[in-house]
């Protein structure tokens, strides 16, 4: 897939990319595997606002992936590659031996007509194919992983990421995220050999307000622009900077580069390094 700029024939235009969608085989999802989604405008079950800046948008289904990939040592051969609106990735219908079909997260360079497996045990090393961290090869660059075996893949499923099996001691392998932390997760863990497809997501420029409402995501106004009352950026006259050592929001908290991970979480021992570009508030 590519990246298609289009002629500047308007303002909204000369700022607008979008993916191309030639690699792609299916525009309909399949009936047995989407769900009705429901919207909530960004209120909670009582009607709260909890997220702001959402609402509207087009009808969207949500897809059933497979993240568990429990169906072991039985081929499966890719049927079609779709688009999937609820998440960056291309996703890939996938058809197994007895007639059952999923979908997987397709990764980089997987085609129409290929086959991938999920087992135990190890098997063929090569894009698609599912198995446990401890049987893989070292170096090797994979995604979906597993947090807890037989849970389902939790880490390193976003367009283009990948993480690579830095080592396998003892109880525990160690994995290098795309977030570059260093962290420790279970050799049984299950894991998907290759790179996530559609790289190129994080490139595409919007380019305009009408595309963002369609995605479902209202206009969100400057804390700056704002009086006092409403936003800690608020006030002053004409164009003046927040006047803080830090941003806020709108209810006092620091913004940016804060962390907000509990120094006491129980996981903390599995992070051998923890990610570059971290600063205290």
């Amino acid at each position: 897939m590519a990246i298609k700029i289009y002629k500047p024939t308007s303002p909204a235009r000369r700022q607008t990319s979008i993916i191309t969608t030639e690699t792609l085989t299916k525009k309909r999802p399949e009936k047995r595997l989407r769900l009705a989604k429901k919207r909530t405008g960004g209120r909670n079950a009582t009607g709260r606002i909890t997220v702001r800046h959402r609402g509207g948008g087009a009808k969207q289904f949500y897809r059933l992936i497979d993240y568990r990939g429990d169906k072991l040592d039985m081929p499966a051969t890719v049927m079609a590659l779709e688009y999937d609106p609820n998440r960056s990735a291309r996703i890939a219908l996938v058809s197994y031996a007895d007639g059952e079909r999923r979908y997987v997260l397709a990764p980089i360079d997987l085609k129409v007509g290929d086959q991938i497996i999920s087992s135990r045990q190890r098997t063929d090393v090569k894009v698609g194919n599912r198995m446990p961290l401890d049987v893989m090869p070292l170096g090797m660059m994979v995604y979906n992983i597993e947090l807890t075996p037989g849970k389902g893949a939790q880490l390193v499923r976003s367009a283009g990421s990948s993480a690579k099996l830095m080592a396998v001691e003892g109880a525990y392998a160690t994995v290098k995220l795309p977030s570059s932390e260093v962290r420790m997760v279970p050799k049984q863990s299950m894991a998907t050999i290759g790179q996530v497809s559609n790289p190129e997501a994080m490139h595409v420029r919007v380019g305009k307000a009408g595309r963002k409402r369609h995605m479902g995501i209202r206009p969100t106004v400057r804390g700056k622009a704002m009086n006092p009352v409403d936003h800690p950026h608020g006030g002053g006259e004409g164009h003046n900077p927040i006047g803080l050592k830090g941003p806020k929001t709108p209810w006092g908290k620091y913004a940016l580069g804060v962390i907000t991970r509990k120094r006491t979480k129980q996981s903390n021992k599995y992070i051998v390094s923890k990610r570059r570009n971290r600063r205290r508030a």
